[in-house]
């Protein structure tokens, strides 16, 4: 069968939600959307196969080599597994085939037969013939064909099982009988009741464990939990309630909730860096030529419109520019989306972020919205890695952890292009710095005067001039440290966010479309004569 059809044509009834909602009331134990969705899968599969089980009973895949007799129920795998009956069985008339009969077949299928008389088709023959499946079904074998049946495990394992997903939360949602917890649903009459006293308590256990993250049954544990209920109902209720109260965080991945204190979190996880906001610029990306999208695809800004990275990649690749580095904090692009935990409501997700060269381990936070990850500074710190440094992200054994990595050399003495901010304004020069980490040349860059370009980060003039100003201004000023006074594509975006947040669309679009500048040859520029 085809499992994206089987998908696509299952519809979630009322009759089903009334089900799972007595099946919630029996087990008095809250299911997750997925356990009610593999529920729901598994009991329409089996009672279609049940079904089909029936439908092909006593009945005989049909094999030209075999004989037959009136009455016998036939399978044609060569009409869709059409069934039909065996209404006469007539001597063959043909000397050069030998002896062989001709059965007249009454389909149950409007179209198979001959007006509205049998179809006749060939019975013990001798010879090689077209409809033959004894090879490939079993010679004259009875009951349901094998590859008329489903298996459920086939379906959860499908890319498009998510939609059956999808649409059971959306039903559920309209069900005000039953309520939600993450993924866990519970009906609202049999919820057992929290109180001040039991999110004081919460609050208390948090504390002392440093704001968290903590799981929901280890909070219940060392308040004394809530009584002598299911322990999986008290977790949905102690749940519910703390989600309801401002000062818990749920900061758990898809599947597992973990609460936080919120007045505990860092300030760059509740509110987004200013250097890391972008505020989108209209441009036209159909002015894009082929390389610059690759060169874009390349570069992976996490606020590029990329198509979304398969979700069974197991390591992504993210290249390090200004803003990130000054705040410490990594892109969370299209591919490191892939890597990092996943949640369908949670705003933050608490992880351990591990050194790949070492095992240090550091707490680091995904906010998922801004589309960055939080606490990398000690990192950056700890290896001195420059701007344009190359970083490889990849999932550990251990669930809730990242492993962060980089090709690391012998400290060696580079070239590096820094910025400055004299009166107010961006310049660069050239330096001699010690670099012992793997970074593009054309990204790489240097700020020693960090209060000094902070302040062309905040200036309004940077934030608010056209990105054709602020290129014209960026290419001479950069090209004039260099022999050659053109300027690659990849640099100006490096440079650009030092003073303001883009991507690189936006910029290539500038660059190809405005008068201003001239191509002189793959992704490097000046300004025109």
């Amino acid at each position: 069968m085809n499992i994206r059809q089987w998908i696509n044509d299952f519809i979630i009834t009322n009759q089903d939600i009334e089900t799972l909602n007595t099946l919630l009331l029996e087990r008095e134990t809250p299911l997750t959307t997925e356990d009610m969705a593999k529920l729901l899968v598994s009991q329409r599969i089996n009672d279609e196969n049940q079904r089909l089980q029936e439908r092909f009973k006593d009945a005989t895949l049909y094999d030209p080599a075999q004989s037959y007799e009136v009455g016998q129920r036939l399978v044609f795998t060569a009409f869709d597994y059409a069934i039909g009956e065996v209404m006469d069985v007539r001597p063959g008339d043909n000397g050069e085939y030998g002896d062989f009969t001709v059965i007249a077949v009454a389909f149950d299928r409007d179209g198979l037969n001959t007006g509205d008389q049998p179809r006749e088709f060939a019975a013990a023959f001798p010879q090689a013939h077209t409809l033959n499946s004894a090879q490939a079904n079993g010679n004259g074998t009875s009951g349901l064909p094998a590859d008329q049946t489903m298996s459920a495990d086939d379906v959860f394992a499908s890319a498009e099982y998510e939609s059956i997903i999808i649409s059971l939360e959306d039903m559920l949602r309209r069900d005000e009988s039953l309520m939600q917890v993450g993924d866990a649903w519970f009906p609202a009459d049999l919820m057992i009741e929290t109180n001040d006293g039991h999110m004081h308590l919460a609050e208390a256990i948090l504390d002392m464990y440093g704001g968290g993250p903590l799981p929901t049954r280890e909070i219940l544990e060392n308040i004394g939990g809530l009584g002598s209920s299911p322990m999986a109902l008290q977790e949905f209720s102690m749940n519910y309630g703390m989600n309801l109260d401002q000062r818990f965080d749920e900061v758990g991945a898809l599947g597992e909730i973990m609460w936080y204190l919120r007045r505990m979190e860092p300030e760059q996880v509740q509110n987004t860096p200013a250097m890391l906001q972008y505020t989108p610029i209209p441009y036209d990306r159909d002015s894009l030529s082929p390389r610059s999208q690759t060169l874009e695809a390349e570069l992976a800004d996490e606020h590029s419109p990329l198509p979304a990275a398969p979700k069974t990649i197991d390591s992504a690749r993210v290249v390090l520019i200004y803003p990130h580095r000054r705040v410490g904090t990594l892109p969370l692009n299209h591919q490191a989306q892939q890597v990092f935990p996943r949640a369908r409501k949670t705003e933050r997700i608490a992880l351990t972020l591990v050194d790949g060269s070492d095992g240090e381990e550091f707490s680091a936070w995904v906010v998922r919205k801004a589309k960055y990850v939080h606490g990398l500074m000690p990192f950056y710190t700890k290896h001195a890695l420059p701007i344009g440094a190359t970083l490889r992200l990849r999932r550990s054994e251990e669930p809730g952890k990242i492993v962060i990595d980089f090709e690391a050399y012998k400290p060696r003495s580079e070239w590096v292009t820094l910025v400055t901010a004299v009166d107010g304004r961006i310049g660069f020069e050239t330096a001699k710095r010690g670099i012992g980490a793997e970074f593009d040349d054309l990204l790489l860059l240097g700020v020693d005067d960090l209060e000094g370009v902070d302040r062309l980060f905040q200036s309004k003039t940077n934030q608010q001039h056209p990105l054709a100003t602020i290129l014209r201004t960026l290419i001479p000023l950069l090209g004039g440290i260099n022999a050659q006074g053109h300027v690659h594509a990849k640099t100006l975006y490096s440079a650009l966010n030092v003073i303001r947040r883009c991507p690189p669309g936006p910029i290539l679009a500038t660059l190809s479309n405005n008068p201003d500048f001239e191509n002189v040859g793959e992704h490097y520029w000046r300004l025109s004569d």
